[in-house]
């Protein structure tokens, strides 16, 4: 079998398309992410982002791009519930990671802001005590497209934002 390279069309073609990959690459990622959260690394590869929940002020989530809700607990429910900045949507049989399964309320939660940018109407999952706040795919598809980048500096890259009011 001859070698790719010995055949001066098929070379050119592949350096072409290297070289429209590499241009496309290049021009898109700038103008494509206008926000950059910092991101937390609290070991064993979990990234936290600051952000804050209308109502409730300054939160961390968990990025989770395997949960397909954003979460809230309980407590910050009753919180938001007695500002009316949350209504109930739906209940929800969610599988956990251990792959259990827990039916939970889904409430709409006004807004959350992260690093500037205002993600609005978001489908919260709430689970019972005082768990983790997850910010899940839900959320983070309102801001698509966007990236998850750990090198060299953590971060999660944002898209198509409302820019949230100082």
């Amino acid at each position: 079998m001859k070698s790719i390279m010995r055949h001066p069309v098929l070379s050119l073609l592949v350096g072409i398309a290297t070289g429209i990959l590499i241009f496309a690459a290049r021009a898109q990622a700038p103008a494509e992410f206008a926000t950059a959260v910092p991101l937390h690394d609290k070991g064993i590869s979990t990234y936290y982002v600051r952000g804050s929940i209308d109502g409730l002020g300054d939160v961390e989530f968990l990025v989770d791009t395997g949960a397909g809700h954003t979460t809230i607990n309980e407590e910050t429910l009753t919180i938001l519930k007695e500002r009316q900045l949350a209504s109930y949507s739906r209940d929800l049989t969610g599988i956990l990671a251990d792959g259990s399964r827990m039916r939970v309320p889904v409430y709409h939660i006004a807004s959350i802001e992260l690093g500037g940018c205002q993600l609005q109407n978001i489908e919260a999952a709430v689970f019972p005590g005082r768990t983790r706040f997850l910010l899940g795919m839900n959320a983070l598809k309102q801001a698509a497209p966007f990236a998850f980048v750990t090198e060299p500096k953590p971060q999660l890259a944002l898209s198509n934002c409302r820019m949230a009011s100082k």
